[in-house]
């Protein structure tokens, strides 16, 4: 039996033990388990998910065409750049915040733990779930300044409600206890939100009223927004039935889902058919098809993830080319 004195234990050799197996998780690292790398520049611009901000500078370009030729009232002081540019800074913030808050609320639920696309924040481990919804509240503050700014110089307060409204839907696609995006009612949110009002919504900021040329165009990059939105999650679905993530590609299954892509991406260019009868040289942005129509054969044929990926760049590339040649044939 050992003696007191050997049985006694050093407090400096058992700190500096566990010093030693500290790994900064419960129990330490496994073994084997590989080292996450941390998130670098390249990492947080592709969480920002860059191919979809043409969802916010295709209806700021449409809705400031549109009010560009109507007659400018608001507040006496006419159109002006600054207001439209505001608004593009509400709708480019809108649309990083919803996808930093998408990658947080996916990741801590355990939704993007098995996806096959560009790895996310959260998910990967490669930055905390507080850094990541932190930014993401970071960009929906400046959308809320934006806004705030355009409500001053337009006098329209009852346009704070319609703000937040949009930040609070923003998080809520995915966050919080039911997230309505699980429910499979995204693209109702894109339609309204970054289709009808951000289209309108920049046309009465720049106007003081609505046209026709504005709604048209609303329905019609909400269209895109739609699309883009399906063509994602027709990429995940195998993975989002396992989740329990009942998107709206989940509940219609696979060949509707890809034909509602289709029909989507095709019908703003019916739409665009109205504007032809109003404008001479709207019908040259039909030129566009020649990126829809690959993205609509893409997703018809798909088999693989990196062919619905190449699908939704051209989706963001085709809402982009619309909407700025199409907001160039009106106001010029």
């Amino acid at each position: 039996m050992a003696s007191p004195k050997k049985q006694r234990i050093d407090p400096a050799t058992v700190s500096t033990a566990a010093a030693k197996k500290k790994s900064g998780r419960p129990g330490g690292r496994p073994p084997k388990a590989p080292k996450i790398a941390k998130a670098t520049a390249r990492d947080w611009i592709s969480g920002a998910r860059i191919q979809t901000l043409p969802l916010a500078f295709a209806p700021v370009a449409l809705g400031t065409a549109a009010a560009y030729v109507l007659p400018h009232d608001v507040d006496g002081a006419g159109w002006h750049w600054v207001r439209a540019l505001l608004c593009l800074v509400v709708a480019v913030s809108l649309q990083i915040g919803v996808n930093f808050a998408n990658d947080y609320s996916d990741g801590v639920r355990g939704t993007d733990d098995h996806r096959v696309g560009p790895r996310r924040l959260t998910a990967s481990g490669a930055a905390r779930p507080r850094t990541v919804i932190t930014v993401a509240f970071a960009w929906f503050g400046l959308a809320a300044i934006a806004g705030l700014v355009i409500v001053v110089r337009t006098g329209h307060w009852w346009m704070l409600a319609v703000g937040a409204a949009a930040i609070i839907a923003a998080y809520f696609y995915t966050g919080g206890k039911r997230p309505y995006g699980y429910l499979g009612l995204g693209e109702v949110f894109v339609f309204i939100f970054f289709g009808l009002v951000a289209t309108a919504g920049t046309t009465f900021v720049l106007a003081g009223t609505v046209n026709l040329e504005s709604w048209l165009a609303a329905v019609a990059v909400g269209l895109f927004a739609v699309a883009t939105l399906m063509v994602n999650n027709i990429r995940d679905i195998a993975q989002d039935k396992i989740a329990g993530k009942r998107t709206l590609a989940v509940r219609m299954g696979n060949l509707p889902s890809r034909i509602f892509y289709v029909v989507a991406m095709l019908v703003p260019f019916v739409i665009l058919g109205v504007y032809s009868l109003l404008y001479f040289n709207a019908y040259l942005v039909n030129f566009v098809l020649l990126v829809a129509l690959p993205a609509c054969v893409i997703v018809l044929t798909a088999k693989t993830p990196a062919e619905l990926i190449l699908a939704l760049r051209l989706t963001g590339l085709t809402a982009l080319l619309f909407g700025l040649g199409l907001a160039a044939a009106i106001a010029f």
